[in-house]
């Protein structure tokens, strides 16, 4: 019966806390991949912004999953991830100051208040405020029936022994917390359940302290799974956890070895519940001020255990990393910016294949065939992306995101296509040695100088999610189609006064039917703007 009240109790906490997490994470939304998006190589701002994205998201073990994607992706450093690590294990210790707090008695009044913001507000944010008020009193009710399942472990003659052996023996308290803590890969649970034991009274501060230390290895367990397939430097941020959190736990033991760290915690607080956080809290900032310093030597030390170069950049995907997908309002910032990305590839297409067609080069007709092949590989790689982060828990505004990029990928790929045509249409032209009279090249100049804004329009708005320059697409598009017709009618004039024969006249009109058509794919990425803000 112990064991099935623990469980259930840890289940609610476990649960209350994600509900929780989930709730802070959403409700800063933008704010939280603002945050992340600015950490710059100062390590001090590194540590403060892994400890509030912790502290919003409610486990040291997401965020150090996230860095090791960013890392992985290329978008962060080495210097920059170990200082968000270092933060992360600042920011999970709010979870354990916070389950301190005896709250049990009150804790059915959250679920309450909770549950009828969630099920009556109208407004995502009120919902999203709900869910952390139903998270916060779910927490304290798991928190109550692991207490209340432990209380006959107090009169437990077996248990007091295990307790007594691991106070005598405080490393059989480390390996039962870090054993602990990788099986629930949360050391905010971990501490949940020192806590529980402690409102029981039946563990004192001297049995808690070495599990305390222990559970700070454990948590490293996620991050050291997450980095499967990914590169050597995310082997390293990885690492560099593993290296933080022992060597921290290693320059604490004569401090628990010696009982001065249960003196300072005991001085404190008399309650064994806030001693238990405490001890967490000052562990961690403690840690983390003695190896900030320390960085470029953490550097150097987990690059030779990991030694060798990451290989050259690959054809895939740059900004998206399954890893991320634990934070969808990180996931839904990377998706765009890959998108982007692949935008930017399609502009890179036409603009190679408008000079290799003025300029008669083959070998940038080849670079358009590459830079295709490349669009089409992130065109499958966002699409299945978009498709495992529309599963995922998102705010209405990130959900329509979501749904627009997928009409936006395949407008973008479609460009991309329209890039290949006019290489193809170049290599026909070198073959064939076509010539094109003065008025016909200034012609096909003049409708390319305004495709080329529209996608430029197109891929702006779309960064910015600038609704204003989406619409100036209108003007242009007016314009192209204009042109298109316009030089149509003229080139047909030319073609029965003889200056200029079938073949040629052929692949010019398929010249402006593409260029036309990338002008329409651009107004669908501008319209898709005007229409999700």
């Amino acid at each position: 019966m112990v064991i099935i009240s623990l469980l259930g109790g840890l289940g609610l906490f476990i649960y209350g806390m994600k509900i929780m997490g989930d709730g802070l994470e959403n409700a800063a939304g933008e704010g939280l991949k603002n945050i992340l998006e600015k950490v710059t190589k100062n390590p001090i701002i590194a540590v403060v912004v892994g400890a509030i994205v912790t502290a919003v998201i409610q486990s040291s073990s997401a965020t150090t999953v996230m860095v090791v994607g960013f890392v992985n992706a290329g978008l962060m450093n080495l210097a920059q991830a170990a200082g968000i690590i270092m933060g992360a294990n600042i920011g999970t210790t709010i979870t354990a100051q916070l389950v301190a707090f005896k709250l049990t008695d009150i804790a059915p009044l959250f679920v309450f208040g909770g549950a009828m913001i969630v099920m009556f507000a109208k407004m995502k944010k009120k919902k999203e405020i709900g869910n952390i008020i139903l998270g916060f009193g779910i927490l304290f009710i798991g928190m109550g029936m692991m207490s209340e399942s432990m209380e006959p472990l107090r009169e437990s003659a077996m248990f007091q022994k295990v307790l007594l052996t691991i106070s005598d023996k405080w490393y059989l308290g480390v390996i039962a917390g870090a054993l602990i803590t990788a099986v629930l890969q949360s050391s905010s649970a971990t501490t949940g359940i020192l806590v529980a034991l402690a409102n029981a009274g039946a563990i004192s501060i001297a049995g808690a302290l070495p599990i305390v230390l222990g559970c700070n290895i454990g948590t490293c367990i996620t991050a050291m799974l997450s980095t499967v397939g990914t590169n050597k430097t995310a082997h390293r941020a990885a690492m560099m956890h593993l290296i933080f959190n022992v060597t921290g736990t290693v320059i604490f033991l004569p401090l628990l070895a010696t009982g001065l760290l249960a003196d300072i915690v005991s001085y404190m607080s008399p309650v064994v519940s806030k001693q238990i956080a405490n001890a967490h809290t000052i562990f961690n900032i403690t840690n983390t001020i003695i190896m900030v310093p320390l960085i470029p030597l953490l550097i150097k030390v987990v690059t030779w255990i990991i030694p060798g170069e990451d290989e050259d950049e690959k054809q895939g995907p740059k900004y998206i990393d399954d890893r991320l997908l634990e934070t969808p309002v990180i996931a839904a910032g990377q998706v765009i910016k890959e998108t982007i990305r692949m935008a930017t590839k399609a502009k890179k297409g036409l603009v190679l294949s408008m000079d290799a067609f003025k300029k008669n080069d083959e070998a940038l007709v080849q670079k358009v065939y590459e830079n295709e092949k490349i669009i089409n590989i992130l065109e499958e790689s966002i699409t299945t992306y978009l498709v495992k982060l529309s599963k995922c828990e998102l705010s209405d505004k990130e959900k329509n995101i979501v749904a627009a990029t997928f009409h936006i990928v395949n407008d973008i790929e479609r460009i991309g296509d329209h890039a290949e045509n006019l290489a193809d249409l170049t290599l026909q032209k070198i073959n064939k040695s076509l010539e094109y009279s003065k008025d016909a090249m200034e012609e096909l100049d003049s409708i390319y100088s305004s495709t080329l804004e529209a996608l430029d329009i197109a891929i702006e708005s779309y960064e910015n999610r600038n609704v204003n320059k989406a619409k100036s697409i209108v003007d242009v598009e007016a314009k192209i189609d204009k042109k298109q017709k316009s030089f149509r009618e003229r080139h047909i004039r030319r073609l029965y006064d003889g200056r200029c024969n079938a073949y040629t006249g052929a692949i010019f009109l398929d010249i402006l039917s593409n260029l036309e058509r990338i002008g329409d794919h651009s107004t669908n990425i501008a319209e898709s703007v005007i229409e999700n803000n």
